[in-house]
């Protein structure tokens, strides 16, 4: 009999599972808070293990790379001057660079039609009973049914509710960084700048970048610290982002992304916590992605991170021929280590993008620590399979 198992969320990490849980000869079923599919979204970049995962997945050719020829990477001074300094791309690991959407477009094309999708569902109770678990479901009318499945993936995201039901509340996990991020798309490129161009600003623990990419207008990244995350929610994102940034110089610049920010049709504003957990998964219930284990944005490694997440997974199941704890057991065993050791140049300079004066090179170097260790460490875990 076909092993089911239910996929808490609709991201990378879980539709990445999907793909890989279906390879394996699984019935996977994906369950979605939101009332359909994302699109859009961010800037962010895939290192060489997150292309390796999405080429064994079979979905690397539908990711549209946006990695712009010949970009330079200029940080303003308070005077309007610029310096040149390296960018994101400009890594040793030379990530490829794109919008959030267009991992998440590749690996729609991987389950649509293929794998069974509920949007508008979350999970309100899981009970493992021995070798099943029985999960009760509730639409967004309010209606609910309780179905069994042999695994529950949750990679249902930073404030996960298969994490809060099974492993316990979530200020028990998350650890706030002290600081705010918005994140989101540009009309278009800053002025006097040319479309392949990075821009950075970085002031008084107040950083805002902007990154280039091939083919598409930039996307805006402004990040600062402050002592009381929560009021900054009280007002709209681009009030809140306005007062803080109101002596940023060159100020033509912030205003010109604010302006794009209040016309945005969708945006990420949010605080920065990572996600520190002894183990990922309890019984027949694991956690991939920023559920389990949540780098940040400031790493550039999560959508790598939850890409191999998700593919691992589906290759430890296959391997152990579909008996779960075995498989769960193996899978962290191999890959846990990797990115719990990644996530340590975080806890010591996890403040680097929007505290030191030298923010640049600080966040470059970090970065790509963050993004070597991760790489050569999972392709140990491949090569371990």
């Amino acid at each position: 009999m076909t092993q089911r198992a239910l996929i808490v969320g609709l991201g990378i990490a879980g539709m990445a599972s999907a793909i890989a849980l279906k390879k394996a000869g699984w019935e996977p079923v994906i369950v979605e808070r939101a009332p359909e599919r994302r699109t859009g979204g961010y800037f962010i970049g895939l290192q060489d293990a997150g292309k390796d995962a999405a080429e064994r997945l079979g979905v690397l050719p539908g990711f549209h790379i946006r990695t712009p020829e010949a970009s330079q990477n200029w940080h303003m001074t308070k005077d309007g001057g610029r310096v040149r300094v390296a960018g994101f791309a400009d890594q040793p690991t030379r990530p490829a660079t794109l919008l959030r959407g267009d991992i998440e477009e590749g690996l729609w094309n991987g389950v649509d039609g293929q794998v069974e999708i509920r949007f508008g569902t979350s999970p309100v109770a899981i009970v493992e009973r021995g070798d099943v678990i029985d999960v009760t479901l509730e639409t967004k009318d309010g209606s609910s049914t309780i179905e069994r499945f042999d695994l529950v993936i949750g990679a249902d995201g930073l404030r996960s509710t298969v994490r809060k039901l099974v492993f316990g509340p979530h200020e028990k996990f998350m650890h706030s960084l002290d600081a705010v991020i918005c994140a989101y798309q540009v009309e278009e490129q800053m002025e006097t700048f040319r479309q392949r161009d990075g821009v950075i600003l970085n002031q008084d623990k107040r950083s805002l970048w902007v990154f280039p990419l091939q083919d598409h207008t930039p996307t805006a990244f402004f990040a600062y610290r402050t002592k009381d995350v929560d009021a900054q929610f009280e007002r709209p994102a681009v009030e809140t982002l306005r007062d803080v940034f109101a002596d940023v110089e060159p100020h033509s610049i912030v205003e010109k992304a604010l302006e794009d920010l209040s016309n945005a049709p969708d945006y990420l504003f949010d605080s920065v916590h990572t996600v520190e957990m002894d183990r990922w998964h309890k019984g027949r219930v694991v956690l991939v992605g920023d559920s389990a284990w949540c780098l940040t944005l400031f790493s550039g490694m999560g959508a790598t991170a939850g890409l191999m997440g998700g593919q691992q997974l589906g290759e430890a199941l296959a391997a152990q021929n579909g008996n779960v704890p075995a498989a769960l057991k193996s899978w962290e065993g191999a890959c846990a280590p990797t990115l719990k050791n990644s996530a340590r140049p975080c806890g010591s300079n996890r403040r680097c993008s929007c505290h030191r004066t030298g923010f640049s090179s600080s966040c470059a170097d970090w970065s790509c620590a963050s993004a070597g260790v991760i790489s050569r460490s999972f392709q140990q875990c491949i090569s371990r399979r």
